[in-house]
């Protein structure tokens, strides 16, 4: 009797990803060897109730003939029948080691005649392009030297099929492939076809009547697909998104005062072409609710019920709002917890009247015992001291629970910005109910920084900078680091040291050194030097808290500048004494005044108070300070500067950020140089504005500066002013008081942007730099008297050579020249010829100067990344402006 079996002839194997089979299915191998000839032409009949003699196998590669007996029921000298028979094929193919097998029975001996199945010599993936390898391989359960089974090849198909689904490919389908290879081994080939990402094409909602479909819309995360929403991940189609969706109608609804809403079906269905879907929603609101009676039941001995009743935000007769009652019951947790009694049990209960339609709530306070810190841990700090962290909790040991205060804890440990962001501090029941134990589980990020910076300008190209700088050295929180800057107009150097701690005392201390040469090389239109400033110095600061919030920082500094022009080309010997010195005709009064060495000793001290809830990317809270340097404990330089900035955060609805700054500062000297022209406060002692203080305007592009126009004579002897711009020179010259304000909001993105760390925002900056004296204003620019130079219509002085024009009166090197007089084309100074020019006084006006734009923060994946795009709504004659700017750099 022979009895064969088959491998399920004709299943398929192929899948889509909306779970229809599809595709060829996978044929088995041809049997091999001993299991051809082991299939008779026909079988035989056995005659019911012979008895098993012998059992025998053939057709065996790998699997030991006694293994193969071990998996069937069968055994000698039991009784033959049919049933028995189709027992033996069941047990051969239950174990899906092979491909088919045949029982034939004759003369009370069985003989099995089986085919293996081949082993798998490697798995192969094509066509996954948006889902790379190592997302797709820890999926599959097949590997390489297993035995190949149909059933676990449909199996790593649908988890396949199932991780497209979770990426929104819905139309994804895979085919698996077999090759065969020698010494029977097959090679597995999953083709995969991504195809395209499935979008939602259309929300529909039934049943809403209060609210219309794009209100309800709005509240849902899952968005249409429109043409600009290419950004957004929000777009795709999600099950659990799905499912959010409807906690989010529900969450609206119960603000609203709709008690009884609820969300009776929501159906995705695939469009016909089987791409995309359609979602609907099938909503019930049912009636609107009012707030009844509204009170406080405490059972705490140290909050009174009626006292607490009265305060509560919510009054009998507002419409019933459930997002109250949650804020409510935090509040009242938050207020327990200041007083110690971290284990607070606050229970709203609620009592509905469908007859009135009012919800009566009730917040129930429940005893309590009053808690005390037993134990702080701190875990997961490899790098980082303990008492780093330990010493920013604002609760101790053995101090009574404050809700507040480790609240106050977590932020500083933010703050400090060598841990994972939205850190939190976990608390645990202690070994009694009266005990607590507060757990600090960090987890250490890279607080080595080293930053690339460059920015593109019309006058200076690119500007390059770099820094290195590690704000956890050695785990102790100190923070070390070295500064370079390099451009077309400045080089400068900084080393500095920070220590938080002295002596592990609240007392913070650091230092600084540094060299920064300075040329205006970058602010002159025909691109030639005009000055050149070097400050060398040092600088020593400590600081004291004054409260929680509020601390105190002292600081001395001693700088060493030096103002130096080209000799060669603006020295020269025009009064004739043999000595030279500098030309105010080629230099310019205010550089001619500048030049020179000069020591600052300056005594500073700050005030600053900063309830931020983080230091590095505050969103909500306040910050303070105001400055005040004096110099004139020593050195050649007598001044007092003032400096004050302001900034306050708001966190807004769907997750956006308003941060708020102002900022100003002003400085007075009380030297009295007494030149006419020349302003009290020295050219290195002002303040400066531009990038980055205000964006959109060049590096001290903002505020008064000297502008110089080449003028050359007609035929008709009438002077003309040369515009074009290699042929000006622009000095900023700087001003003694200056204001700052900036208004940014910070845009919330999709998931998918929000992953790859985008951070856009929109801004808004306003300045003004004023308050310096006119450096041209009816001064002879030979400095020995005073004279009214010709002016041209705008008021501005032409300065001429009175040359050998008999025409022209000279006393001197005094320069008068009448009214409607023939102009020469300039004037002859020890051989050199100095070409007439006009010299304009611009930008010294308090008026604001504006820009708007938009910024985008990216922590990408070579380290931090900003650019700046902004666009001048208002500015003055003489601003210099600038599109756009970007910096990057990496962390270690």
């Amino acid at each position: 009797m022979l009895m064969a079996g088959t491998i399920l002839a004709g299943l398929p194997v192929a899948a889509s990803a909306q779970g229809a089979p599809e595709g060829p299915e996978i044929a088995p191998p041809p049997a091999t060897g001993a299991a051809q000839a082991a299939v008779p032409a026909a079988p035989t009949v056995a005659q019911q109730g012979e008895i098993v003699e012998t059992i025998a196998v053939t057709g065996a590669q790998r699997l030991e003939a006694q293994t193969i007996l071990s998996y069937i029921r069968l055994r000698p000298g039991e009784e033959w029948n049919q049933v028995v028979g189709d027992q033996v094929l069941k047990d051969l193919y239950a174990t899906e080691l092979f491909v088919s097998a045949d029982v034939r029975f004759e003369d009370g001996n069985v003989l099995i005649t089986v085919v293996e199945n081949p082993v798998i010599n490697r798995i192969i993936l094509e066509g996954n392009d948006r889902i790379k390898n190592d997302k797709i391989v820890p999926e599959i359960r097949l590997a390489p030297r297993q035995i190949f089974t149909r059933s676990k090849v449909r199996a790593d198909v649908a988890r396949i099929i199932e991780l497209y689904k979770r990426q929104g490919r819905f139309a994804a389908t895979v085919e698996p492939q077999m090759v065969q290879l020698a010494q029977n081994r097959v090679d597995v080939i999953f083709e995969i076809d991504e195809g395209p990402k499935s979008k939602v094409q259309q929300i529909n909602i039934i049943g809403n009547e209060a609210f219309s479909d794009g209100d309800l819309r709005g509240e849902m995360i899952t968005k249409e697909a429109r043409l600009l929403s290419f950004l957004s991940s929000n777009t795709s189609y999600d099950p659990d998104r799905l499912a959010f969706d409807q906690q989010k109608l529900r969450q609206f609804y119960l603000t609203q005062g709709y008690a009884d809403f609820r969300v009776v079906s929501a159906v995705a269905e695939l469009t016909p072409d089987q791409r995309d879907f359609i979602i609907t929603y099938v909503v019930e609101e049912g009636e609107r609710y009012k707030f009844g009676d509204v009170k406080v039941e405490s059972e705490l001995r140290d909050f009174d019920s009626a006292s607490m009743s009265g305060r509560l935000p919510m009054q009998s007769g507002d419409w019933y709002d459930a997002e109250a009652v949650e804020n409510t019951v935090e509040q009242l947790t938050d207020l327990a917890g200041t007083f110690g009694y971290a284990f607070a049990d606050v229970a709203p209960q609620f009592n509905r009247s469908r007859e009135n339609l009012t919800m009566d709530v009730t917040f129930v306070l429940r005893e309590a015992p009053r808690v005390y810190v037993e134990r702080i841990d701190v875990n997961g700090n490899t790098l980082t001291q303990d008492k780093v962290v330990r010493r920013e909790f604002r609760v101790a040991e053995g101090d009574a629970f404050n809700s507040l205060q480790v609240q106050r804890s977590a932020a500083r440990i933010n703050s400090l910005g060598y841990f994972q962001e939205n850190f939190e501090i976990n608390q645990v029941e202690g070994s009694a109910p009266d005990r607590i134990i507060l757990e600090a589980n960090v987890e250490e990020q890279a607080t080595g920084e080293l930053q690339l910076s460059a920015g593109f300008s019309s006058l200076e190209s690119f500007i390059l900078q770099g820094s290195i700088r590690q704000r956890n050295f050695r785990g102790r929180g100190q923070t070390v680091g070295l500064s370079l800057n390099y451009s077309r107009f400045s080089r400068s150097a900084q080393v500095s040291f920070s220590e938080p701690y002295v002596f592990d005392r609240n007392i913070s201390a650091g230092a600084d050194i540094y060299r920064k040469d300075y040329s205006n090389f970058g602010f002159n239109r025909n691109n030639n030097s005009t000055f050149e400033q070097s400050t060398t110095g040092f600088s020593l600061r400590a600081g004291v808290p004054l409260s929680e919030y509020a601390s105190l920082v002292g600081s001395y500094t001693l700088n060493h500048d030096d103002v130096t022009i080209d000799e060669n080309r603006y020295f020269s010997d025009f009064d004739g004494d043999g000595i030279d010195s500098c030309e105010p005709l080629l230099a310019g009064r205010f550089l001619c005044d500048a030049i020179g060495a000069r020591t600052s000793s300056i005594l500073g001290l700050t005030f600053s108070v900063d309830s931020t809830d983080s230091r590095l990317r505050p969103t909500r809270g306040r910050s303070l300070s105001l400055t005040t340097e004096y110099a004139g404990l020593g050195g050649s330089v007598n001044y007092l500067r003032v400096r004050g900035k302001a900034a306050q955060y708001y966190p807004l609805p769907a997750g956006f950020i308003l941060a708020l700054t102002a900022e100003g500062g002003a400085i007075r000297s009380f030297e009295d140089r007494g030149i006419p022209g020349t302003d009290d406060v020295r050219l290195t002692d002002r303040f400066f504005l531009g990038e980055p203080q205000i964006r959109g305007f060049d590096i001290r592009g903002v505020g008064p500066r000297v502008i110089r126009r080449p003028i050359r004579v007609d035929a008709d002897g009438v002077p003309q002013v040369i515009t074009e711009d290699d042929q000006i020179q622009d000095d900023a010259i700087g001003g003694t008081a200056y204001y700052l304000g900036r208004a940014e909001i910070e845009i919330p993105l999709g998931t998918g942007a929000r992953e790859l760390g985008l951070r856009p925002s929109l801004f808004l900056d306003v300045g003004g730099l004023f308050n310096i004296t006119d450096p041209i204003l009816l001064q002879n620019p030979f400095g020995n008297e005073f004279f009214n130079p010709l002016r041209d219509a705008n008021g501005s002085p032409i300065y001429l050579n009175p040359g050998a024009n008999p025409d022209v009166s000279t006393d001197d090197t005094i320069v008068a020249i009448p009214v409607g007089d023939p102009i020469p084309d300039g004037f002859v100074a020890q051989g050199n010829i100095i070409p007439a020019f006009e010299e304009v006084f611009l930008g010294d006006s308090a008026s604001p100067r504006i820009s708007v734009g938009i910024g985008v923060n990216w922590n990408s994946p070579f380290g931090p990344f900003r650019i700046d795009l902004a666009h001048v709504l208002k500015k003055q004659e003489g601003d210099d402006t600038k599109l756009f700017s970007f910096n990057v750099g990496t962390q270690f």
